[in-house]
């Protein structure tokens, strides 16, 4: 569990830090959204540093748990509904990053 969490929190700090750079130049946004973005995105790098595993396999894995992330972001943030589509998507790489992460080790 606690594995799965610090992929949620480096999720959130990736999308964080994208997403205040998007809003600056796609929404006229300020120009100082990008000093929090930064930040988030250098937040981002350090958490990847925290996995126990491989920077491979925790990147693989990553990937999983940031798209799951993302359709939230979209629900949340966005305001947009996801589709069954999203849904089923989100799963399918839920259960890959599962296999890639809590694989046996010996």
């Amino acid at each position: 569990m606690k594995t799965f969490l610090l992929y949620i929190v480096t999720a959130i700090a990736e999308i964080v830090g994208c997403y205040l750079p998007y809003r600056w130049l796609k929404e006229d946004g300020s120009p100082w959204l990008l000093v929090p973005g930064a930040l988030s995105l250098a937040l981002f790098a350090w958490l990847l540093t925290l996995h126990a595993s491989a920077a491979g396999r925790v990147y693989a894995a990553y990937g999983g748990v940031y798209i799951a992330v993302a359709i939230m972001w979209l629900w949340a943030v966005e305001r947009i509904r996801p589709s069954s589509w999203d849904w089923a998507g989100m799963a399918i790489a839920l259960v890959g990053m599962s296999v890639i992460a809590f694989q046996p080790r010996g």
